[in-house]
C-alpha cells in the first residue's frame, strides 16, 4: 500500500507529540520529587521542568514560574522562587479549592494567574460570551472533568460550571 510522504510526516509528528506529552505526564512527579523546598534553586527548577510559560513578579521581591499540562494533561503547576533564589512554594492549580475561588465579576486576567493556561478558549459572539475551560482529573472518580468559566464582553466573570470532559476517552456519554 503506497502512504504520501507527507502523510507520515504528520502521522510521526503526531505520535512524537504523544510521546512527549506522555513522558510530560510521567515525569513530573519525578521532577517534583527532585525538588525541596528551601533548597531548590530557580537553576533546579529550570532543569527539572525547562523554561516557564509565564512568569509573575510577586510581592517581596519573589517571582512566580508557571508550567502548564493543558491542553491535554489535567494540572497546572506554579513554582514561587523567593527573593533569595531559593523554591519557596511547588502547587498544582487545578483544585476544587482553587476553582471555589473564581467568583462573578473577576477579571480574566486573575483567573488566568490562578489556574494557569486554558486548555481552550471559545467565544461565542452572539452570545456576547467567552469560555475558558480547564482540563482536570476529579479526585473521587479520577476521571477527566473540565472547570469553564464564562466571561462578559469586558472579560469579566459571569459563571462557572464543572462538567464532563466529552473529549476524553473516559467520557461515558449521557
Amino acid at each position: 500500500m503506497f502512504v504520501p510522504r507527507h502523510l507520515l510526516c504528520a502521522i510521526a509528528r503526531a505520535a512524537s507529540g504523544a510521546l512527549l506529552l506522555l513522558s510530560l505526564w510521567a515525569c513530573d512527579p519525578q521532577r517534583i520529587s527532585k525538588l525541596e523546598e528551601g533548597v531548590a534553586t530557580e537553576a533546579d527548577v529550570k532543569r527539572e521542568f525547562g523554561e516557564p510559560e509565564a512568569v509573575w513578579d510577586s510581592p517581596g521581591g519573589a517571582r512566580v514560574f508557571e508550567f502548564n499540562r493543558q491542553p491535554e494533561g489535567h494540572k497546572n503547576y506554579q513554582i514561587t522562587i523567593g527573593p533569595d533564589g531559593k523554591m519557596s512554594a511547588l502547587r498544582q492549580l487545578l483544585t476544587p479549592e482553587n476553582f471555589a475561588k473564581v467568583q462573578p465579576g473577576m477579571p480574566m486576567e486573575a483567573v488566568r494567574k490562578m489556574l494557569g493556561k486554558p486548555a481552550e478558549i471559545k467565544r461565542y459572539d452572539l452570545a456576547q460570551e467567552t469560555h475558558m475551560n480547564w482540563r482536570f482529573q476529579d479526585a473521587g472518580t479520577h476521571q477527566s472533568q473540565i472547570f469553564s468559566v464564562v466571561l462578559n464582553p469586558q472579560m469579566m466573570v459571569v459563571k462557572t460550571a464543572i462538567g464532563p470532559d466529552m473529549k476524553s476517552p473516559d467520557f461515558k456519554g449521557g
